[in-house]
């Protein structure tokens, strides 16, 4: 028996024994994490922006026969081609929740809430918070500027109470987070579970190979930067040759530069002249990018996918939050959820 405070609202709310969410990492997060983290008493979370359709299909497949019944959930882009197929095809399955990398529209949360599936977004600000609560979301999960991948500049510590104290729904923590105290620190700020995304790429269920694990490993606490040069916006990974490169900044160099990276990127994936054409004007259309960033912006999935999945440090991106620092060892999900949980429980008993 663990100390009634480690059952929250959002263990009710996803049908979860503990209050651990495991991100939906591109890339990262496929049916193997993300089912094992559900076993474990947590919630997984499938990746289900860096599939297609048919790969979600198969790994929401994969992942119930894994699991047996388990709680799981599918993180979708709101702004996908096909989400409204993706959001149609949650409900048919049967998952248990939508997670959202961008604000999902109105539509998509009514939807998905009138067909009993719970819907949490990503936010990194106070006022993001404030508009998916009213327009009717069951949760949300806040990252602090620790965190890995796009983040923004306000850390979890000043963020997190910001948003507690703004809505009525349950808030997740993520960003910096790895360890039983951490989950007792959220807790005491008010959160309802903690996410975190490095700590489960880091563990022995992770589909990144064991070469990448070690480089991650090998980091610290300072070996990661914050750049907007992979696709235009804040973006946390760890610090290599290749963003060393690209933060150098040139005047008047910089469209060829990034020119010269998309065709070599180009060559070395495989990725279509027109694919590329297509996620960079769309880029473009969505947000206030450079040229030179949109280039960049159309090859950062597949720069993303060299790192995680086929281990080219020399080429690949590696997103990642400062708690890499932290980590020195790759456990299961099982064995560490068990052992945040049985952290938290000794602190919390201690204490209360």
């Amino acid at each position: 028996m663990t100390h009634p405070a480690l059952h929250t609202r959002l263990c009710d709310l996803m049908g979860i024994e503990y209050p651990i969410i495991q991100t939906g990492m591109g890339w990262v997060a496929g049916p193997s994490l993300a089912s094992a983290t559900s076993n474990a008493g947590g919630l997984g979370i499938i990746a289900g922006a860096t599939l297609s359709f048919a790969e979600l299909q198969a790994a929401i497949a994969d992942v119930k026969a894994r699991t047996g019944g388990k709680p799981f959930g599918v993180n979708i882009r709101a702004d996908a081609p096909d989400a409204a197929d993706r959001v149609d095809l949650m409900i048919r399955e049967q998952v248990k929740v939508a997670s959202f990398a961008q604000a999902p529209n109105r539509d998509f949360i009514a939807k998905l809430k009138d067909h009993g599936i719970v819907v949490i977004p990503s936010i990194g600000a106070k006022r993001h918070a404030e508009k998916v609560a009213e327009w009717g979301v069951d949760a949300v999960l806040v990252q602090g500027g620790e965190g890995g991948g796009h983040t923004g500049s306000v850390p979890t510590t000043l963020l997190l109470p910001q948003v507690v104290d703004t809505v009525d729904i349950p808030v997740v923590a993520a960003g910096g987070f790895f360890d039983g105290r951490g989950l007792v620190a959220a807790l005491a700020y008010g959160a309802s579970g903690i996410a975190m995304g490095t700590r489960f790429l880091l563990t022995s269920d992770s589909r990144v190979p064991d070469a990448v694990k070690a480089e991650y490993l090998k980091r610290t606490v300072t070996d990661t930067v914050v750049t907007r040069e992979v696709d235009g916006q804040p973006h946390r990974v760890l610090r290599t040759a290749l963003i060393d490169r690209l933060e150098k900044h040139v005047p008047g160099t910089s469209f060829a530069r990034a020119l010269a990276n998309a065709l070599r990127f180009q060559k070395d994936s495989g990725i279509s002249y027109t694919d590329m054409a297509k996620e960079g004007l769309a880029m473009k259309k969505n947000q206030e990018l450079s040229w030179s960033q949109v280039i960049m912006a159309a090859n950062s999935a597949v720069l993303t996918k060299r790192a995680l999945v086929d281990g080219r440090t020399d080429i690949g991106v590696f997103p990642t939050g400062q708690v890499v620092g932290m980590i020195d060892d790759l456990p299961s999900c099982q064995e560490l959820i068990d052992r945040i949980i049985a952290d938290a429980d000794a602190i919390l008993s201690k204490w209360c």
